[in-house]
């Protein structure tokens, strides 16, 4: 199987091929430890600020179920949708599916989302929640990746630092599927 970077993905048969040759790079264990000293570090920071927890679809799914159980405050909680990537492994340009619904002004949000990768998404969410009144946005990304270049945002809690390959797995897709793997794995190096 041969899928190129940026292509969809073809029968579901390649998806099975794809698990196969791929190598986990982080057991559900310390994904599951990784999430666990987040919610600490966000109870820490946000538990005297009521919150409004954005939670970034489809990605963050996985995350914010099993982050919020564990933070020790009151929150309230909406989901925003912007994507790049379309179910493909190269991001577009972004694409606005979902605002939030509740109004963001004056308010004290953390955005939830599953990776930082160029960071041009996490910049445009932080960047339209600001321009819609948010007092303070803070970021909480399960994973970042580790580039040479430089980022326009910084996430303020981090959960796992993974490298500059292409993953999948709690969360995040690879050609829309494997969301739903409790580990993470990278695609096999050509």
């Amino acid at each position: 199987m041969r899928v190129e970077k940026g292509e969809l993905m073809r029968p579901e048969s390649e998806a099975w091929e794809i698990l196969d040759t791929a190598e986990q790079i982080c057991s559900a264990v310390v994904v599951s430890n990784a999430v666990r000293r987040l919610a600490d570090e966000i109870t820490a920071e946000l538990k005297d600020r009521h919150p409004l927890v954005l939670s970034v679809m489809g990605g963050a799914v996985i995350f914010s179920g099993q982050l919020l159980p564990l933070l020790r405050f009151p929150l309230e909680l909406d989901y925003i949708h912007a994507s790049r990537y379309r179910n493909r492994t190269q991001g577009e340009q972004l694409e606005w599916k979902v605002l939030p619904k509740d109004s963001v002004a004056g308010r004290i949000v953390l955005v939830v989302d599953d990776i930082l990768d160029e960071g041009h998404t996490l910049a445009a969410i932080r960047d339209k929640l600001l321009s819609l009144g948010a007092a303070k946005c803070y970021s909480a990304v399960f994973a970042e990746k580790s580039l040479t270049q430089a980022k326009p945002v910084r996430a303020d809690f981090v959960g796992l630092t993974l490298p500059d390959r292409y993953v999948f797995g709690f969360g995040m897709d690879v050609y829309g599927l494997w969301r739903n793997l409790p580990a993470i794995y990278a695609l096999r190096q050509k």
